[in-house]
């Protein structure tokens, strides 16, 4: 299919002219319309999975054109198994939060409008082969989160739309000047990813390792690796539901893509160099604080929001390893999180716009006031905990394989921590959907078939992914062996040329 990349990244675009163009009070046809714009390139997306060659590196469904010649900026898509995952998530995704979304009364045009524009930016940054182009898309995402979570959160949504807006900002700020060090560096001076990849063997390990850190910082922003985290458990709290889904589904796989898409095959001396205490020591710090972190929480949110950053966590070690059972096991964990996670903050927002608290101590016997809803809770909280036969045990333990041929260590911490998980999310089960009936929710109605809708493709994703974890790993092997490969085997440059060759 010719140019479906571009279909996929700019209907959503489409969609929200459209929508920009309804009348404000026509609530329920904005919704639908919202709805009808994030089908197609779901189709894509499903299409793109079934006709992926997983035989070759190489990039697919490239498209190239000059866009502004002056400065060879070019407009350049493509995808490889990495990519394609991704994408996967974000359309699968998208039309579950715009369902999830169907109960905004406050500023519906706006909302829809800023949502599509924002399904459009993610899209892109998985599609884009050119810095200058995927760095547009990156700052893209940037705006109508700002407003999502500012304008339709919670309580003090100004204060964790800023902070929010300010770390992104300030990790985009390092990008760009590392995109500008590549651009300049190369002779003729590109954007273009894949010649800057080719070229990796030419750059300096000082050039490296300084390019490197900016990269790292900009990407462990949106990770978010441990310091730079602080921004994600207030935006989460005050966000609307859909937003969490998208910000934990996929605004932070964002984060560890950028790392395998730019640090490892452009910058791959510095990638060894720094692998171990930038990813492998601080993602093994990340699991265990983040657990920690959310043992502490009386708000279920809150605690699915800490989880995060420790489910991230095994991203960066699997990452770290350089192994394949470890790289592969990463980014299997990358998917499994988006749809896992993205169970959970629904399965928060079902319970939210019922009682409109989300106190753990404030309920009590749900499961026997709402049984379909309490089953499939099960599902994402046991997923969520690594049990044999749900999606991430199979790539939590790929990545301490990976781990524990790279540091045993390492992998011992990493590996203990699961009795952490299993602690906050059992403790948090027990107090709300076990035990005596709280009076003042037992009526509580069950899941309707619009919460059902949502929340049933996630549970079979999970529980097919971790009886048939290959429909991924298939995907992803042969790209991120040839990214692997790129830093094994780099060698530093016969002439090693200095930082200050930038003009």
């Amino acid at each position: 299919m010719d140019h479906i990349l571009t279909y996929m990244t700019f209907i959503p675009l489409a969609g929200m002219a459209f929508i920009l163009c309804m009348p404000g009070g026509a609530t329920k046809a904005i919704r639908l319309t919202a709805l009808g714009f994030t089908i197609p390139p779901l189709l894509m997306a499903l299409w793109l999975f079934a006709n992926f060659d997983r035989s070759t590196e190489a990039m697919q469904f490239m498209e190239r054109a000059q866009w502004i010649p002056s400065f060879n900026i070019q407009y350049i898509m493509g995808v490889d198994g990495l990519s394609v995952t991704m994408i996967l998530l974000t359309a699968l995704l998208c039309p579950i939060c715009i369902l999830a979304s169907w109960n905004i009364e406050k500023g519906v045009k706006g909302y829809f409008a800023l949502f599509l524009l924002l399904d459009a930016g993610m899209t892109g940054v998985f599609c884009a082969l050119d810095f200058f182009l995927f760095y547009i898309f990156w700052e893209v995402m940037l705006l109508p989160m700002y407003f999502l979570i500012g304008i339709w959160g919670g309580a003090r949504r100004e204060y964790a739309a800023i902070k929010f807006f300010l770390y992104t900002l300030a990790g985009s700020v390092l990008m760009m000047i590392a995109m500008l060090a590549l651009y300049f560096y190369n002779e003729p001076h590109t954007f273009d990813m894949l010649v800057l990849m080719d070229n990796a063997g030419t750059y300096s390990r000082t050039f490296q390792t300084w390019t490197w850190l900016a990269l790292f910082i900009g990407f462990a922003i949106k990770i978010p690796a441990f310091p730079f985290h602080t921004w994600l458990p207030d935006a989460h709290v005050e966000a609307p539901t859909a937003i969490s889904v998208i910000l934990a589904g996929v605004l932070l796989k964002m984060g560890t893509y950028g790392i395998l898409r730019f640090c490892y095959p452009m910058l791959p001396l510095a990638t060894q160099d720094m692998a171990f205490w930038a990813l492998a020591a601080l993602g093994t710090w990340n699991i265990v604080y983040g657990a920690l972190c959310a043992m502490a929480q009386t708000d279920m949110k809150k605690l699915v929001a800490y989880s995060s950053i420790s489910h991230m966590g095994y991203v960066m070690l699997g990452m770290a390893t350089m192994t394949v059972q470890g790289i592969n096991g990463a980014v299997l964990q990358m998917f499994n999180h988006g749809t896992i996670t993205a169970m959970l903050f629904l399965l928060v927002g079902v319970i939210y716009d019922r009682a409109h608290h989300r106190r753990i101590d404030g309920f009590g016997g749900l499961a026997s006031v709402m049984p379909v809803y309490t089953g499939i809770m099960v599902i994402a909280f046991f997923a969520a905990m690594g049990l044999p036969g749900l999606s991430a045990f199979i790539s939590e333990v790929l990545v301490l394989l990976g781990a524990w041929q790279y540091s045993p260590g390492l992998a011992i911490v990493a590996a203990s921590a699961v009795v952490l998980t299993a602690g906050y999310m059992l403790w948090m089960l027990q107090r709300v959907w076990l035990g005596p009936v709280n009076e003042e929710y037992a009526s509580m109605p069950d899941v309707n078939a619009r919460e059902i809708l949502m929340l049933a493709p996630l549970a079979v994703i999970v529980i097919v992914l971790g009886v048939y974890p290959h429909a991924i790993l298939d995907l992803i092997n042969t790209s991120l062996t040839a990214i692997n490969n790129t830093v094994l085997s780099a060698v530093p440059p016969v002439a090693s040329l200095p930082l200050d060759v930038l003009p």
